[in-house]
């Protein structure tokens, strides 16, 4: 309805306005004709027609005039009305704007701290960024730290001397085990710094001072010790094995040695070379003489022989039946013989013993044979040493008393015509070669090495054993 009024209210207005509207004269500039102005008013005329209201308005026949006066003092009363409305609200419209104003600036607000949350968020991504890449560095720096911490702790554990090394070294006896521990400890300090220094590093500086002096008294006290040691062995009466096992428990003072002060370690081994030497010389060569006084006083000659020289001389019918019948003398070959105790001179001649030659050699070489692997031993364990090295020191400690053996071997060969005797002797030498081989001690018997002849080797395969026996 009010739409209708309006569009009725507006007609005669339109008209109006056309008539009120001077002539302008544009000239060349004018762009308008008065069809384009009718043409534009039919336009409007017709749109207002087929308005729905002015349709109805025109079918009912209303004074358009003074239907539009009603409609305009309508209009002018509802717009009074209105802003009498406008005016009782103006308290809520106030309010309204004053809350709207209110929530405009917290927006405002509100956008500013989103802006920087949005602000802190970036700063905070790249942060996140920074500590992710300084993680990834402390991780790599740690994996470094790690792959060096063992060499590193090593490193200082090496160059630090503790004074309880210094006090033990210095102090202590060297029989005590703490003393033995540190020269242990000691022995790795030294070796630490010399691959310290060949590497030229100037910590070793530090601690090189201090460790050779810790050496010097270590190899001092330790000289001391292995000398009494081999000294003792001197003493009449003395059973040099008792030392000789004290030796082996320290057999690392003569490594230690050999590796820190080769000349102490060179004066120590021909020390015990020469004693033992002296030792065993003089004993087998007592051992030797004492036994052969235990000896049948009757023994066969060059009357005894079954061809004595000479076509027609006449035999010597002395003891021929024991000259040339084996007897118990073979018994000397039986295992529970062959390697029983050795005889005991003063004891057999205590007791008027008297025993044949072979027993006598038997006790005599398994003497030898038993010291000799002993020897072979424990100067292989104690110095080091093997092979041909091991072979070398163990000549030049028995090799005097083997030459003494063979020169009485071939002393009493050249002047005997026991030839059962001889020939059990070869058995003997036989015998003992596989009990070296058993123990695998080759210094007696030492065939396979190119050294030269064992002793046992020597003496089974002598010529005047063979010589004799086809004589």
């Amino acid at each position: 309805m009010a739409v209708m009024a309006k569009a009725i209210f507006l007609l005669p207005s339109m008209f109006c306005d056309l008539e009120a509207v001077p002539a302008l004269n544009l000239g060349e500039l004018d762009l308008t004709t008065n069809e384009f102005i009718l043409d534009e008013v039919d336009i409007h005329i017709q749109a207002n027609l087929e308005d729905d209201l002015v349709k109805e308005a025109l079918k009912t026949g209303v004074d358009l005039r003074q239907y539009s006066k009603q409609v305009e003092s309508e209009l002018q009363r509802i717009e009074q009305a209105s802003i009498k409305d406008y005016i009782k609200e103006s308290q809520n419209i106030a309010s309204l704007h004053n809350q709207i104003t209110a929530c405009d600036s917290i927006l405002e607000r509100m956008e500013g701290m989103l802006s920087g949350f949005q602000s802190d968020l970036s700063s905070i991504s790249s942060e996140i960024q920074t500590l992710q890449q300084q993680s990834v560095s402390m991780n790599v720096r740690l994996k470094n730290r790690q792959a060096v911490r063992s060499q590193l702790s090593q490193l200082v554990d090496e160059l630090v001397v503790p004074s309880t090394m210094i006090s033990v070294i210095l102090e202590s006896p060297v029989t005590e085990q703490e003393f033995l521990e540190q020269l242990h400890e000691l022995n790795n300090k030294i070796n630490f710094a010399k691959e310290l220094s060949f590497r030229e590093t100037l910590a070793c500086s530090d601690i090189q001072d201090i460790v050779d002096r810790l050496k010097i008294k270590a190899v001092t006290k330790i000289r001391e010790f292995i000398l009494q040691k081999i000294y003792s062995f001197r003493k009449p009466m003395t059973n040099y094995q008792i030392p000789q096992n004290t030796l082996l428990k320290y057999r690392f003072f003569y490594q230690f040695l050999l590796a820190n002060e080769r000349q102490v370690a060179k004066e120590i081994r021909d020390e015990y070379v020469g004693t033992m030497s002296k030792i065993y010389y003089s004993y087998f060569k007592s051992y030797s003489g004492r036994l052969m006084k235990v000896q049948y006083e009757e023994v066969a000659d060059k009357d005894d022989l079954m061809a004595p020289a000479g076509f027609f001389s006449k035999p010597s019918l002395k003891s021929r039946n024991t000259i040339f019948t084996l007897g118990q003398r073979g018994a000397v070959l039986s295992p529970a013989e062959l390697e029983g105790p050795i005889l005991i001179p003063h004891t057999a001649q205590r007791g008027d013993c008297r025993y044949p030659y072979e027993t006598l050699f038997r006790s005599q070489h398994y003497a030898l044979l038993d010291n000799g692997c002993r020897e072979f031993l424990f100067i292989s364990d104690f110095f080091m040493v093997a092979g041909n090295s091991a072979l070398d020191l163990f000549n030049c400690i028995m090799g005097k008393t083997l030459s003494m053996f063979l020169k009485s071997m071939s002393t009493y060969v050249s002047d005997c015509y026991d030839s059962i005797a001889i020939f059990l002797c070869i058995h003997i030498i036989l015998r003992f070669k596989a009990i070296t081989a058993k123990r695998n001690i080759p210094a007696l018997d030492n065939e396979s090495v190119n050294s030269g002849p064992s002793y046992f080797g020597h003496i089974a395969h002598s010529e005047q054993f063979f010589t004799y026996l086809v004589d």
